[in-house]
């Protein structure tokens, strides 16, 4: 059975302390599977759409974490095992102004950096409705950008629908490189996710979203443009048309996550067959739900972002 979405990209042990506590006096760290393309999957599994993630783990104790994480949430895990190469990780710092959160990354020569497009069941991505991958990707090395370059050709050429979150990342690279290699990519894209403030980074845009949902969707002959833009909410260009969507108050709990919440819901509810307006509000919703919930997953039900949507949440289930 073919799956409807198929994510390509790297997961890392996410280890962070209790809210309020520093790493370097912390006694207890949680423990959890974090990555923005199995984010993305197991959002969109979570709204109804058959998901599989794809990726290469060290044949570890740790790498077996990751696939048990994963698979709790019902995807499907298809992962190349390696001899070689170790599980990436990253600590996360909690801090409210004016300290911030702080991410701290440790993931080089991670099993997934060597990763080629041979090694991975491309068959899955073929018979896929939509594949989808992220910036985050090619930029952890020059192997990983040749894959993503060649995954993301496999998918066009298959038919299959093809999208891509920039997800700039300064801690991995430039905004000059990452123009550089995603350039090179967005024209094997379909359905293009860019942040305004990553635009403003990686395009020097100062710009109105709408001109920059316009620009690349013309630019790159895109079937579909979304523009995020934090609390003013976000925009889909569309069959030369602007569809804009507001967003949902949500009290924050944890943050991390949201973006990829968004996504796995609007392809979930495009490969359901739904329009880009509702499939956009779906996404809203469901951002707003994950950010009241702790880890990088969005561990929503369909009912609780309709529930969201209709504005009928009570600050109470009984």
């Amino acid at each position: 059975m073919s799956d409807d979405l198929v994510t390509f990209g790297e997961t890392m042990l996410r280890l962070s302390p209790p809210k309020g506590e520093r790493l370097e006096t912390a006694t207890d760290l949680e423990f959890r599977a974090a990555g923005a393309e199995s984010n993305v999957a197991t959002a969109a599994q979570r709204l109804g759409a058959s998901s599989t993630w794809l990726s290469k783990l060290p044949k570890s104790e740790l790498g077996r974490k990751v696939v048990s994480d994963l698979r709790k949430h019902g995807i499907g895990v298809d992962v190349a095992w390696s001899d070689e190469g170790r599980q990436g990780t990253y600590y996360l710092e909690y801090g409210d102004k004016p300290r911030g959160t702080n991410v701290i990354y440790d993931r080089d020569d991670a099993a997934v950096q060597s990763a080629r497009a041979e090694e991975l069941n491309l068959q899955r991505i073929r018979d896929a409705g939509a594949f989808h991958t992220t910036g985050i990707t090619p930029a952890l090395s020059n192997q990983l950008a040749e894959t993503t370059a060649k995954l993301l050709k496999v998918a066009k050429d298959a038919g299959t629908t093809t999208s891509f979150d920039v997800n700039y990342r300064s801690k991995l690279w430039s905004p000059e490189e990452a123009k550089q290699t995603l350039w090179r990519l967005f024209p094997a894209v379909d359905v293009l996710v860019f942040a305004y403030k990553d635009a403003e980074r990686i395009l020097d845009w100062d710009g109105e979203a709408r001109q920059l949902a316009h620009h690349l969707g013309s630019e790159f002959d895109l079937q579909t443009a979304i523009v995020t833009h934090g609390e003013r909410g976000s925009l889909a260009w569309h069959d030369n048309t602007v569809h804009e969507q507001g967003i949902y108050e949500a009290d924050t709990f944890d943050a991390i996550g949201t973006g990829d919440a968004f996504v796995g819901a609007f392809l979930a509810r495009r490969l359901a067959g739904d329009g880009v307006p509702r499939a956009m509000d779906y996404a809203a919703a469901t951002a707003s739900l994950k950010r009241t919930i702790a880890g990088d997953v969005a561990t929503v039900t369909r009912r609780e972002v309709e529930s969201v949507m209709d504005e009928e949440f009570d600050d109470v289930s009984r």
